[in-house]
């Protein structure tokens, strides 16, 4: 969900390839012969899933890939770039299930190219990628074993990242202005018309003027980290590692779409991931507790990260919201994928107003406290 450097939403041309020319590139750059190719959903990067075919005595290789088009704003930013790619080398490396990239024919991790439609003079950051088995969270029945596996996933992989992962390059993860990072909250008072007049535009009001008031004086507390940034339901895969259809049990297969990543805290990561988590839940308010208690196995909170975690919720859930709202009015050919946070966004943003957060941190913190007592095996 990347929108540059700065506190501006999709202020660029999405790409806008199309499957020929998509054929013709991946040939070109990378030296692959291409079996077909289908178009994957983005936020504002173009994505497509490709398949390659390889001759007799042909290196060895995967047979499928996916070619990341990264728009025209952010490409101006091959800094950030090669950090987001490192990164995803290094956690690979490291054992995490994160993808790798296929270098292009003059060795490179990434290749600048023009293209699409009336693009002018546009040009497009593009790598391929490996393709990761598994199907998105968002397209199982979740359970509690899923939800503490990625509270787990969220600190482990913050915490390789922040501790080991040395490039050059990572200077570029300082985004100040970055309206997606949760430390960027207040921002969204630039973008909140675009809800109008309602119930839900007053609940983001008080979210905003509490997390000025209760947060940021707070974040000199927090321990500062590399965070991935945007592990929701469509950036996890799993995939099935049990034959019992009535009681599935999953492991984690993937972590997709590393372009939010940025300096920020550990506390964020797991709010994010809980406010994500949350989205597809048939019973959203006990989620944080499980998201939290896979988390603090690896990292437990400190009670002032602790006492920040609904506020930094409820901020997650409002940039998500305010920003898809902002941007659909500006590019309604995008609008099913920008809003598909809000089908049951709202309702989950005002039921935890509603409920009030001393409530839903006693429900969190009970449900987190009982893992202490009984591990999962």
């Amino acid at each position: 969900m990347s929108s540059r450097n700065d506190c501006q939403p999709q202020t660029f041309t999405k790409p806008a390839l199309g499957e020929t020319e998509v054929t013709e590139l991946v040939e070109r750059v990378f030296g692959l012969k291409v079996s077909w190719v289908r178009p994957l959903p983005s936020y504002d990067d173009q994505n497509f899933h490709v398949r390659v075919s390889r001759s007799k005595g042909a290196a060895e290789g995967a047979d499928e890939y996916v070619l990341k088009i990264t728009n025209s704003e952010d490409s101006q930013e091959p800094d950030l770039i090669e950090a987001q790619t490192q990164a995803m080398m290094f956690l690979s490396a490291e054992g995490f299930p994160s993808a790798t990239p296929y270098l292009t024919k003059d060795g490179n991790i990434m290749s600048l190219e023009s293209g699409g439609s009336g693009s002018g003079n546009k040009k497009y950051m593009v790598r391929l990628l490996t393709y990761l088995p598994g199907m998105p969270v968002a397209k199982i029945a979740t359970n509690t074993q899923i939800f503490y596996e990625i509270g787990k996933l969220a600190a482990s992989l913050d915490k390789a990242l922040s501790e080991k992962f040395h490039h050059p390059s990572v200077k570029s993860l300082h985004r100040g202005q970055f309206i997606w990072n949760l430390a960027n909250v207040p921002l969204l008072d630039q973008y909140i018309d675009a809800l109008g007049q309602n119930k839900y535009r007053e609940v983001v009001e008080q979210v905003i003027e509490q997390f000025k008031v209760k947060v940021i004086p707070k974040l000199s507390s927090f321990r500062a980290c590399i965070n991935h940034g945007d592990l929701n339901d469509h950036n996890i895969l799993v995939d099935s590692s049990s034959a019992s259809p009535e009681n599935p049990q999953y492991r984690l297969s993937g972590i997709l779409d590393f372009s939010d990543m940025s300096y920020g805290y550990y506390v964020f990561e797991v709010a994010i991931t809980i406010m994500y988590m949350m989205i597809e839940s048939p019973d959203p308010l006990s989620v944080g507790g499980h998201v939290l208690a896979g988390f603090e196995s690896v990292l437990p909170l400190t009670e002032e990260e602790r006492g920040a975690l609904f506020l930094l919720v409820c901020g997650r859930f409002s940039q998500s919201l305010v920003i898809a709202a902002h941007t659909a009015l500006r590019y309604p050919e995008n609008t099913e994928y920008l809003m598909i946070t809000a089908k049951t966004g709202w309702k989950h943003l005002m039921k935890m107003f509603e409920v009030g957060q001393e409530a839903v941190e006693k429900m969190w913190f009970e449900t987190a406290k009982a893992y202490t007592n009984h591990p999962p095996a």
